[in-house]
């Protein structure tokens, strides 16, 4: 799946003032690819994830995927967000099977399908728990589970991870690059942690202190695959510095 941003816009009211989000912001992200955007905080990064997502429409620009512009939420794109959005009345497995259920799936298909995902990210014995039971990466990764059971061609991950403990937050960055490395979906993912992005990311797109622009795109040129030992790696560390240069730059503003 391709996606291309060109020129968005984004502007809206807030206590009778009008605020500029995003300006003129344009990238692409190519089939298959796992690129990260990265910025101070309140620089527009989740609304412009919401216009690609199809929950917000851009001011101004084309926001294109796969050659047809973006109205509108679509089976498409699955999105997982910083809270894990679960039905806390629903077992996990009905948790996973509740897009499919909505699609009409056959019973025997959804429970095969749910347990296969569930497989994928290490619950498949908490099948039968309520979403109170378990512990909040946990949570998370039924989250991913659902939208990975609906085979969306585009992944939406806005700061997935950043509400969870220091450790917990690697074995579901190590989840996500196994799962990525296994099925390749499309996706974007927006953090305000460089090394997050760094360990994840084919490119990396920074972006400008509000009115968000995109200031810099940068490769990741760090062999796959890839795990936690890369980032303490000399090629790491040069990334690491180039990005937090021109994000000091951007917050030391007055």
């Amino acid at each position: 799946m391709t996606l291309e941003l060109s020129g968005i816009g984004k502007r809206f009211r807030l206590g009778g003032e009008e605020v500029v989000a995003l300006e003129d912001v344009s990238l692409s992200v190519a089939p298959g690819e796992l690129a990260v955007v990265v910025g101070p905080s309140g620089c527009g990064k989740s609304t412009l994830l919401n216009i690609v997502a199809g929950l917000e429409r851009a001011g101004t620009g084309r926001a294109v995927l796969n050659g047809r512009e973006i109205t509108g939420p679509g089976a498409d794109r699955g999105m997982v967000f910083q809270s894990y959005t679960l039905f806390p009345w629903l077992t996990v497995r009905k948790n996973v099977e509740f897009g499919l259920r909505m699609k009409g799936m056959p019973p025997a298909e959804r429970l095969e399908r749910a347990r296969r995902y569930l497989d994928l990210v290490g619950l498949a014995e908490f099948e039968n728990a309520l979403p109170g039971q378990l512990s909040g990466g946990m949570k998370q990764r039924v989250a991913i589970a659902r939208v990975l059971a609906n085979r969306p061609e585009m992944l939406l991950m806005d700061e997935p991870f950043g509400a969870l403990d220091a450790q917990t937050r690697l074995l579901l960055q190590d989840l996500l690059l196994k799962v990525w490395q296994k099925h390749k979906t499309t996706i974007l993912f927006i953090t305000h942690d460089i090394d997050e992005a760094i360990l994840l990311a084919d490119r990396i797109f920074i972006m400008s202190r509000r009115p968000g622009r995109i200031l810099a795109e940068l490769p990741v040129d760090i062999e796959r695959p890839r795990d936690h030992t890369v980032t303490v790696s000399p090629r790491f560390t040069a990334i690491k510095k180039d990005i937090m240069e021109m994000l000091w730059k951007e917050i030391a503003q007055d």
